[in-house]
């Protein structure tokens, strides 16, 4: 094989590109990593967008996954800078009554919040909560032949079936409003195959490893990465954008951390018909419109639960997600929002002024949605923090387009990479041996559009650093 400049280039500095470096880079080969924007860190970038002193992140910003992946549990990342803040609670659901239903680390102590249903909480997330920090290698992974068979055999049963089947086990509504909050995070209608996984992961790993919070902000963790990283050889390129194949040095594999559309605009006419027609068909999800505020003091929460807190869940029971979010799938807006809120200020003194605080937020919207949606969401706020709205000082809004805009990867406001159901699971963003691999020889894609799919864990990019060190090295 001809000498090149490098052997391996990466496109994309999201956590999937970052990882594709790292493990490539620590097998002993030359690596370049190249990003189209200013700052390294794609979904995991922070700034201060409404007032100087508070620290907001862009997109991601509570990271259930990035303990519990098993790449990123090998890498010394507390050694550059990346230092991780559990709070008390996890997550919280809170009720128009006045209650909260909350995700402990205990699944004793979360169990006993439901009262007859606490038994059916613990058959649900027992077992997978005891075999996840294992079972991740299995779940996190492209479709294969199972490390742990009869475990995974017994996850996929259940993360196959829609979150609406799993709610029905539930009578409480504590119990299904809980559920109904962490299987939204599919942004899927919650009737969809496929949802329940979402639910089951997202718990088990708030009960076995906690929802951390990235002290400084989420981009921490990209700075960590990029850090160790250049430490042991590799090379960051910032402000490079890549449009065509042309631009970049040679190389023996490109490693493409970015979604169909892009991946088709730039080596589109090197892949075969079959393969071209593939991404032609892959399919986007729903949208987001994001609000991150600054705020005079904490949210004034009915429920002071809430406060213990790093994400809460705002949307009611069960029944009222599921309608909302099914409306979204349709095209239309919905009227109470199913919200997502984390409040990192309440834990990391660093993201603002003493005795002031951030919040962070979005509500699912139809792809491409450019409707402002920030009554509907300040107002969900309201329904469970009477006078929020005075505690404002700032607010900084995105729609989806402005979300595309700071990543590229997001089309149509989609943070997912593409929707994760039943036909896109295992076989994103195509239908081959190794979802890796692209039909051109030495190109592959490690992007969310991959599997296992969108959050921090980096394991798309992982994976595929292995198949290129199969295929090529």
């Amino acid at each position: 094989m001809p000498k090149t400049d490098f052997d391996a280039i990466i496109v994309g500095s999201g956590p999937n590109g970052l990882s594709a470096a790292v493990a490539l880079q620590k097998s002993g080969l030359s690596i370049l990593l190249v990003e189209a924007k200013s700052t390294i860190g794609g979904g995991l970038r922070s700034a201060e967008l409404t007032l100087s002193g508070y620290v907001h992140d862009i997109c991601s910003a509570i990271h259930p996954l990035a303990l519990a992946s098993p790449f990123f549990r090998t890498l010394p990342l507390d050694k550059f800078g990346l230092e991780y803040i559990q709070p008390p609670v996890a997550a919280a659901h809170p009720f128009d009554d006045g209650t909260t239903a909350l995700l402990t680390r205990s699944i004793e102590e979360t169990a006993s919040q439901f009262g007859k249903d606490k038994q059916t909480y613990l058959n649900l997330l027992g077992a997978i909560t005891r075999q996840l920090p294992d079972l991740a290698n299995d779940i996190l992974a492209p479709l294969r032949f199972p490390r742990h068979p009869l475990d995974y055999a017994s996850f996929g049963l259940k993360a196959l079936l829609p979150a609406s089947f799993i709610a029905k086990r539930f009578t409480t509504d504590a119990a299904k409003g809980l559920w109904g909050g962490m299987a939204a995070h599919s942004i899927l209608p919650l009737s969809n195959f496929t949802t329940s996984a979402i639910g089951l992961v997202l718990m088990a790993a708030g009960h076995a490893f906690g929802w951390p919070i990235p002290k400084g902000g989420s981009q921490q963790i990209a700075n960590a990465l990029a850090a160790y990283f250049q430490s042991i050889g590799g090379k960051i390129e910032t402000n490079f954008y890549v449009k065509s194949l042309e631009q970049l040095p040679s190389s023996k594999a490109i490693l493409f951390d970015i979604t169909p559309k892009q991946l088709l605009h730039i080596a589109g006419h090197t892949f075969s018909s079959v393969y071209k027609r593939q991404l032609e068909k892959y399919k986007y999800g729903m949208g987001v419109f994001k609000i991150d505020w600054a705020l005079d003091a904490p949210v004034p929460f009915q429920a002071k639960q809430n406060l213990l807190a790093g994400t809460v869940h705002l949307g009611g029971t069960f029944e009222q997600i599921a309608i909302e979010e099914q409306k979204i799938w349709k095209g239309q807006h919905p009227e109470k929002p199913y919200v997502l809120l984390a409040q990192q200020s309440l834990f990391d003194s660093t993201r603002a002024p003493d005795g002031k605080h951030t919040l962070w937020g979005y509500c699912h919207v139809p792809a491409y949605s450019t409707k402002d949606m920030t009554s509907a969401i300040e107002q969900q706020i309201e329904r469970f923090a009477p006078g929020f709205k005075d505690r404002i000082l700032a607010r900084h809004i995105m729609n989806t387009a402005q979300m595309e805009e700071h990543n590229p990867n997001y089309i149509g406001g989609d943070i997912n990479g593409g929707a994760i159901d039943l036909t896109q699971l295992f076989t994103r963003p195509a239908l081959r041996w190794s979802p890796y691999r692209t039909s051109t020889k030495g190109l592959y894609i490690c992007s969310a559009s991959t599997p296992p799919g969108g959050g921090v864990h980096g394991m798309g990019g992982y994976h595929a650093a292995q198949r290129v060190l199969k295929d090529l090295f």
